[in-house]
C-alpha cells in the first residue's frame, strides 16, 4: 500500500487524481487508434466501434476541461483529446448527417453535447435538433427511462430542446423506485449509474437527487461496490466511483480507490476485468478504453468534490 511521507495510506482523493492523471495520459498516447475509418458514413454500421467511443472520450475531456483539477499538461491532454474527436466526427457535420437521415435517433444529441460543454457548436444541428424536440413523435420515443434522462440532460447541457419533468423521469427509472437493493444485477447497475449521471449533470447538480435518493445510494453503494470489486469487474467499480463523486456528500467509501489503484498499469491502462490484457496495442486500447474513460471521469469528479479527509 503506498504511503504519504507521514506514513499515512494517502487522501482518496489524491489516489483518485492520480489515476484520472494516468488514465487521461493513456487514452491521450493512444489517439491514432481512435480514428474513424475514411469511408465511414451516418448509417454507421458499427457504431459501437468507433463512433461512440468518440463520444465517451469527448465526455471525460469535457469534465476535465469543466472541473479544472487537472494539471497544464492534463488540461492540454484533454483539449487535445476533445479536439481530436471534434474533428474525427467532421466537425459535427458527421452528427448533423446521422440526425438528419435517421430523427427519431438521439445518439447525435447525445455526443453532440459533450462537445458543446468544451466550446465545439454546429448551427444546423442545433436547429435540427430544436425542430425535431418539438415534434409529438420525439416525445413519444420508445425509449427506457435511463435513456430518456440522457436525453434530457443532453439538452439542458447544449441549450436545444424543451424543459424537463425531472423528478417524474427519475420517478420512472429502477433507481427512482429505491427498490430492494439486493434485486440489482450487471445491466441494472449500469443503467442505475447513468440515471445518476444525467439527473446530476455529472456530478454538477448533486441537488438532483432527491434525499430519498441520496440516502439510499450513500448506504448501498458500498455494499454494490464490495461485490463488483470481489469479483474484480474494474469498469462497473469505476462506474460506481462517479455516482459517489455525484452524490451530495461524496467520499464516503473507504478503501475502494486504493484497491482499484492497484489494477492500474503504470502506463494508465486500467483492464476492465480480471481476466488477462491481450497485449496486442491496437486490441487492448479497444478492449479498455471505455474503462479508461470511466475513471478518468470518476477520478476528476473525486478530485473536485471530495474533502481532502476522506481516506482511500
Amino acid at each position: 500500500m503506498s504511503t504519504t511521507s507521514t506514513g499515512a495510506p494517502p487522501p482518496a482523493r489524491q489516489v483518485a487524481h492520480l489515476m484520472a492523471a494516468r488514465a487521461l495520459g493513456w487514452l491521450h498516447d493512444n489517439l491514432g487508434r481512435a480514428a474513424v475509418p475514411p469511408d465511414t458514413t451516418a448509417e454507421l454500421a458499427d457504431p459501437d466501434s468507433v463512433y461512440k467511443p468518440l463520444g465517451e472520450s469527448a465526455l471525460a475531456a469535457s469534465l476535465v476541461l469543466r472541473e479544472g483539477m487537472a494539471s497544464s499538461d492534463g488540461r492540454q491532454a484533454a483539449r487535445d483529446l476533445l479536439d481530436f474527436s471534434w474533428r474525427q466526427l467532421g466537425s459535427g457535420d458527421l452528427l448533423y448527417e446521422r440526425q438528419l437521415r435517421y430523427p427519431m435517433l438521439t445518439d447525435p444529441m447525445e455526443l453532440y453535447t459533450h462537445f458543446a460543454r468544451g466550446g465545439h457548436r454546429h448551427e444546423r444541428l442545433e436547429r435540427l435538433i430544436a425542430h425535431l424536440g418539438g415534434l409529438v413523435s420525439q416525445r413519444g420515443a420508445e425509449l427506457l427511462p435511463n435513456r430518456r434522462l440522457a436525453v434530457a440532460n443532453a439538452a439542458r447541457i447544449s441549450g436545444v430542446g424543451r424543459r424537463a419533468d425531472w423528478s417524474a423521469l427519475l420517478d420512472a427509472t429502477w433507481l427512482g423506485h429505491t427498490p430492494e437493493p439486493w434485486m440489482i444485477d450487471w445491466m441494472t447497475a449500469y443503467c442505475m449509474t447513468h440515471t445518476v449521471f444525467h439527473v446530476t449533470d455529472w456530478g454538477a447538480r448533486p441537488e438532483g437527487l432527491p434525499p430519498r435518493v441520496g440516502d439510499y445510494l450513500a448506504a448501498w453503494l458500498p455494499v454494490w461496490m464490495d461485490i463488483w470489486l470481489e469479483i474484480q469487474e474494474w469498469d462497473l467499480v469505476a462506474e460506481l466511483l462517479i455516482v459517489d463523486g455525484c452524490l451530495p456528500r461524496p467520499g464516503r467509501v473507504p478503501g475502494v480507490w486504493e484497491r482499484l489503484a492497484a489494477a492500474q498499469r503504470p502506463d494508465g491502462l486500467l483492464p476492465r476485468d480480471g481476466q488477462p490484457v491481450d497485449e496486442n496495442p491496437d486490441k487492448a486500447f479497444r478492449d479498455h478504453r471505455h474503462t479508461a474513460v470511466v475513471v478518468t471521469v470518476a477520478g476528476t469528479l473525486a478530485s473536485s468534490r471530495y474533502d481532502d479527509a476522506a481516506r482511500a
